[in-house]
């Protein structure tokens, strides 16, 4: 039994071949819901529909988000109509009280949907609007992802990281953010100065959770700030990772990121950006893989392969070296 931490594209990418290594009967995929936002009224699971669009062998893999030919037709009247009606652009905060009432998986992250700042296909915004009804009906959001894990044909199981709503807030220079505002309309621009995760808190692992992470767990090279940090923010999931044998991929190659924000955020919230930075926010961690390349010196074992994931055989490869580190670290 193995379960994944996911976030970004990393961990995703990774799964492409994991397959080949762990049973996905036997494979757990806990998604990241830091980065989720609500937008026109829809709950937008961004990290969690990666790996559900991945699954399904739906997903973009040129952007590695969203349907691959989805149309955005709606998306597209969106914009026009805010420009006709002289809205200007987003991204559209709703007001602060909104972001505190009505439903409570949403609070932190409510944007009108006039100007939709994000890209969303047509079939995508299916998927958010089954979504957010189910969370109306009222199931929780654990119940709503295995329902739509099941339409889309998963073999691993698919979980979010809480029920509880935890908001990824990137203060900058330029002002406080949600992460989508930073990282989607702002193309990472502003300097970072902190990364706050709010309502982390209030917010607790779900039973589900708890669960998985009493196997095996992968850590994929994701973002340790803003894809693994909302995790660490949640009650229950340090305690049970301090517990399990955990294995990190590094996303860096010494000092070097392979792709994303990593380097700025680790940078912002006072961290080295480098595998020696990811070690330190990963005292849990028993083992790690890292690339041929870094030499970073740590004082935990680490299996050494090429760690860039460009294809299925890239992650294949790499998800042989968790399970040696696995065996390692145990």
């Amino acid at each position: 039994m193995v379960t994944f931490l996911a976030g970004g594209t990393g961990t995703p990418k990774l799964l492409d071949g994991a397959a080949g290594v762990f049973d996905p009967a036997e494979t757990t995929v806990v998604g990241n819901t830091g980065d989720d936002v609500e937008i026109g009224g829809h709950l937008v699971c961004p990290d969690v529909d990666t790996v559900l669009f991945h699954g399904g062998g739906v997903l973009d893999r040129e952007t590695w988000w969203g349907i691959a030919d989805d149309t955005t037709e709606t998306h597209e009247e969106l914009s026009r109509l805010a420009d006709a009606a002289g809205l200007g652009t987003g991204p559209r905060y709703l007001p602060d009280e909104a972001q505190i009432t009505g439903r409570e998986i949403a609070r932190w992250r409510r944007f009108s949907g006039v100007a939709e700042f994000m890209e969303i296909g047509d079939r995508d915004r299916a998927v958010h609007v089954t979504r957010t009804s189910l969370l109306d009906e009222g199931y929780t959001l654990t119940e709503v992802t295995r329902t739509l894990a099941e339409a889309f044909g998963l073999d691993v199981d698919l979980i979010p990281m809480s029920d509880d709503p935890v908001a990824t807030i990137v203060h900058t220079e330029n002002g406080s953010m949600h992460f989508q505002e930073y990282w989607v309309a702002n193309r990472g621009e502003p300097a970072v100065e902190d990364v706050e995760f709010r309502g982390g808190d209030a917010a607790s692992a779900t039973d589900a959770v708890r669960a998985a992470l009493r196997d095996d767990v992968v850590i994929g090279p994701s973002n340790p700030v803003t894809s693994i940090g909302p995790m660490l923010a949640v009650d229950g999931v340090p305690e049970a990772l301090a517990e399990a044998t955990v294995v990190a991929v590094s996303p860096f190659v010494e000092d070097r990121v392979f792709s994303g924000p990593a380097a700025d955020l680790m940078r912002g919230v006072g961290r080295e950006p480098s595998t020696a930075g990811v070690a330190d926010a990963y005292p849990f961690a028993d083992a790690f893989v890292l690339d041929d390349d870094d030499g970073t010196d740590l004082d935990r074992p680490a299996v050494r392969i090429d760690t860039r994931i460009d294809d299925a055989a890239d992650a294949e490869r790499v998800a042989r070296a968790c399970r040696e580190a696995l065996e390692v670290a145990g």
